[in-house]
């Protein structure tokens, strides 16, 4: 069963969840760095993260820079996983050499070798046969608690199925969720939507299950008090919707672990109103396309808007670094990674196309979960929902 499980939602998860990314801490892709940024790091502060290496359109060379950034800048520590051929010619093409030997020296990055990684077209449950795949190795660092969190940036699939094999369902969780930061009109919010892609058909109970892990999520990592929880519906009444919501709706109600704030339609999630939104992985993966097509039409409207002529390009070049930021803000593809809410462990799935600031965004935000003791208060919520 939990290979079929497996399989159906990797298999999913790989053709439907390119892009998933998301950064919380924005500020860091907007150029501004983040709290602390430039800070003394204390040794004895950092936390060690495996990295999948091989995991990528670019891989390995990008990641390993991402890495060798993300060290210099983060507390933390990298179990690096990757083939040791192929890493070796990356890092004489990209010249890291110099900064890998200091990064090693200092105990900041370690070396794993893999086998044979999982290629980003292949199938989910090829995880099973290639046991000693880099995605596979970097899961069970995890899991012998060698590591808090995984990043990967490969076959969005072949992770999500290797995280259920290798970690496991937190106890009383059916199927993991993938969750995504949408922006809204606050530039200081963001709106934690789930699930996004990994679960095509859903029961209300698993709505109930994805409200309860973002919730604590948002409490936890994004720092909100009481998140309020919405359910996305064609309507604001109670009666509105199809039968999953209408079945969905009282389950949330009665929840008191949760600050349910009714239905959400579409043109509110993002109003500001909601801190976490959840639906089946059907309409979020439509909601989070669609989302990321906005910013590419914007900046096409605007400029077919513009005067011509000089006076148009002097407007142009006024608005241009305002444009650029509104294009990240709604663009997905620029930032780091999806949280894979569900599994036993902290797990950060990037985008295909990941390069070094994008893995060094992920990297923080798996050091954000990973620091505020996410996982702990996972578990407790696995243990009630078991009892």
């Amino acid at each position: 069963m939990a290979v079929e499980v497996a399989g159906a939602a990797g298999n999913v998860a790989g053709s439907v969840l390119q892009p998933l990314v998301f950064d919380p801490l924005r500020r860091l892709q907007q150029g501004t760095g983040g709290p602390g940024e430039g800070a003394v790091i204390d040794d004895r502060q950092r936390l060690w993260v495996a990295v999948d290496g091989m995991g990528g359109d670019h891989a390995p060379g990008p990641i390993l820079e991402g890495c060798l950034r993300a060290v210099a800048l983060l507390p933390l520590r990298i179990r690096f996983v990757a083939e040791s051929d192929r890493l070796q010619r990356a890092v004489r093409e990209l010249g890291l050499q110099d900064d890998l030997d200091d990064a090693l020296a200092r105990g900041l990055i370690q070396l794993v070798p893999s086998g044979p990684s999982v290629g980003m077209q292949e199938e989910a449950t090829v995880v099973r046969r290639k046991r000693d795949a880099s995605i596979n190795l970097a899961m069970d660092l995890v899991k012998r608690g060698e590591a808090m969190a995984v990043y990967s940036a490969g076959n969005s699939g072949a992770v999500m199925a290797s995280a259920i094999f290798r970690l496991g369902r937190l106890a009383g969780i059916d199927r993991p969720a993938i969750g995504a930061l949408f922006p809204t009109k606050d530039p200081e919010q963001q709106v934690l939507v789930l699930d996004v892609g990994a679960n095509m058909d859903c029961k209300p109970e698993w709505l109930l299950q994805f409200a309860l892990l973002g919730s604590i999520y948002s409490r936890d990592v994004l720092q909100v008090k009481q998140p309020r929880v919405g359910l996305v519906n064609i309507g604001e009444e109670e009666c509105k919707g199809n039968d999953l919501c209408l079945r969905t709706f009282p389950l949330l109600t009665a929840e008191p672990r949760l600050r349910f704030a009714g239905n959400c339609e579409g043109r509110d999630i993002l109003s500001g109103d909601f801190d976490v939104v959840v639906c089946d992985g059907y309409t979020g993966n439509v909601l989070l396309k669609f989302l990321e097509s906005v910013g590419g039409v914007l900046l096409d409207v605007l400029r077919a808007e513009l005067p011509r002529g000089r006076r148009g390009k002097v407007g142009s070049a006024f608005l241009r670094s305002n444009l650029v930021r509104i294009k990240k803000r709604l663009d997905h593809a620029e930032h780091g990674g999806a949280l894979l809410l569900g599994v036993d462990g902290i797990c950060v799935i990037g985008h295909g196309s990941s390069k070094a600031l994008s893995v060094l965004s992920a990297l923080r935000l798996a050091h954000s979960a990973a620091s505020h003791g996410v996982m702990e208060d996972l578990h407790a919520l696995g243990a009630v929902v078991v009892d």
